[in-house]
């Protein structure tokens, strides 16, 4: 049974904290690891075997686009390895490899914490600034929330799947059956229902972490992308909000895992979350989701990023596959459960175009007043990466890091 959406999220953000606490200021290098000259990055002789790594769950998504793309190109691609690592290794992992003069990863699948952690010690490849004639014009293919989420790239990634992402509220409506509209009902929701409402850290959770990103934008507070300065009213209702939260879980699998038993009624979400855990039967189907008046969808991406030290060989190969990965026909397979819904980054995408098991699922466990939701409402990109570090660390100080619990 697959597992659902890891935060990507944005996941396991915590590597975050871990990788810029140990690193400081970026490095000017990266040992012995360069880029190759535009001119050497041309087919190999021989067919290459690709490694590629996955540290956001990114594979459910894509693996089907790789394989295809290795079908298609019999005479550029021997073999693709696939391994699957937690966002806190990558970073140590690659500089070791690049330090030693070793690099045997090819491709990074990573959401933005992967990615940040990356940049602050100049680990990848400069993809979109010394190699876009061998990548499509990102700005004319993207939709406009994804070109946003490229931005954060910094040049040094491929955004290949992108979701609106959250917040949402999703709750049982046998014992919700008047759900909240606002931020206050909620609040007021939670003080009469005592440790009926969940929400799961959020430097381990993308729903934890849409749910604190969000919530500024839903209190109109002063400066939703400054959460020292700006988050007043924030930090004051989530210091509330923390009186009737029996514990905070320390990944999302838990808050859906109670939501499903019935412990908690109301549980803090996101349209991935909301969808591929009813597909697994994690969730029951009936449960319901709402947005709170006022709300700005929290965006979140997958990356694409080469480590630095690959042949020009290799990246001639890579980038060829990104391109392929970002044509329309290829992007249509990442609606694939809903587990990053919708899922594609690119223009001219619909339902329609994917294969017909996402279509079966998405027809029955789909949301039909998503359609409206995403089109009717502001998206904004989630914190940069030392905003997202201060976020999380006045929550876990302030608010509920001794009410952690290991999930």
């Amino acid at each position: 049974m697959r597992t659902p959406l890891r935060t990507s999220a944005v996941m396991l953000a915590a590597s975050v904290i871990a990788w810029l606490s140990a690193c400081g200021a970026p490095e000017s290098g990266t040992g012995s690891a360069g880029e190759p000259a535009l001119a050497d990055v041309k087919a190999p002789s021989d067919p290459v075997t690709l490694n590629i790594v996955d540290v956001a769950g990114n594979l459910q998504l894509t693996q089907k686009i790789f394989d295809n793309y290795k079908a298609a190109n019999p005479k550029l691609v021997e073999r693709i390895t696939y391994t699957k690592l937690t966002s806190p290794e990558l970073a140590g992992k690659v500089k070791a490899q690049q330090d030693a003069g070793r690099l045997d990863i090819d491709l990074v699948l990573t959401g933005t914490d992967g990615l940040s952690a990356g940049l602050e010690q100049n680990l990848w490849v400069d993809l979109v600034g010394k190699y876009s004639s061998k990548l499509p014009n990102l700005n004319s293919i993207y939709l406009e929330p994804a070109a946003k989420m490229q931005a954060l790239a910094k040049n040094r990634g491929v955004t290949v799947t992108y979701y609106p992402s959250g917040p949402l509220i999703e709750y049982d409506p046998k014992t919700v059956p008047n759900p909240p509209k606002t931020a206050d009902e909620l609040l007021a929701w939670a003080k009469a229902h005592p440790k009926k409402l969940m929400y799961a850290r959020p430097a381990n959770s993308g729903p934890g972490r849409t749910w604190i990103m969000g919530l500024p934008y839903i209190l109109k507070d002063s400066d939703p992308m400054d959460p020292v300065n700006g988050w007043t009213k924030t930090w004051a209702y989530l210091k509330e909000l923390d009186k009737y939260i029996e514990y905070y879980p320390s990944g999302t699998t838990q808050t859906m895992k109670e939501l499903g038993e019935g412990t908690r009624d109301i549980i803090l979400s996101t349209t991935g979350w909301d969808i591929n855990p009813r597909v697994l039967g994690q969730v029951p189907k009936d449960v319901r989701v709402g947005a709170l008046n006022g709300f700005t969808w929290v965006t979140d991406a997958h990356y694409m990023v080469v480590p630095k030290g690959i042949s020009g060989e290799k990246l001639h190969v890579l980038t060829d596959m990104m391109k392929f990965a970002l044509t329309p026909q290829q992007q249509a397979i990442t609606y694939d459960k809903g587990y990053f819904y919708p899922g594609p980054a690119v223009n001219g995408v619909t339902l329609s175009m994917a294969p017909p098991e996402s279509r079966k699922v998405l027809q029955e466990f789909g949301r039909p007043e998503y359609e409206s939701l995403i089109a009717d409402n502001p998206k904004a990109p989630p914190l940069d990466a030392k905003a997202m570090v201060a976020a999380f660390d006045k929550w876990d100080r302030e608010i509920g890091g001794q009410k952690v619990k290991k999930s």
